[in-house]
């Protein structure tokens, strides 16, 4: 059976694909950590006046946008949790991490059990 037309994209990425930048001749084995496009000048090494050309010349679209934290979630994995005698820094960056959003996501009801002085 054959899927409809508005439920099968033949041209966009789904699950489980690689991306269409990517050939195994080339790269050797898929890094789901690697960024397989077309290489561009780091970030770190923009000049202030070539920002905007910079972001202009960024993929802004959801996929886009869901690979590059995809590629950033595998780079902390590599880093801290991969390694064959890692320690505690992953527990505690996700410790500080979790702190940190739900202070953010309380914020607007601490703000009234603020301590103040009258006098």
């Amino acid at each position: 059976m054959a899927l409809p037309c508005f439920l099968y994209r033949a041209n966009e990425m789904a699950f489980g694909d690689y991306p269409a930048e990517y050939n195994p001749k080339v790269h050797g084995p898929y890094d789901p950590a690697r960024y397989y496009g077309k290489a561009d000048v780091p970030f770190g090494q923009v000049k202030l006046g070539e920002l905007g050309a910079w972001f202009g010349r960024r993929n802004k679209t959801p996929n886009a946008l869901a690979g590059a934290v995809s590629r950033a979630w595998w780079r902390w994995q590599h880093k801290y949790v991969f390694p064959k005698r890692a320690g505690i820094a992953p527990f505690f960056q996700i410790t500080v991490a979790s702190m940190t959003f739900f202070y953010l996501i309380n914020y607007t009801k601490l703000k009234h059990h603020r301590n103040y002085k009258y006098h």
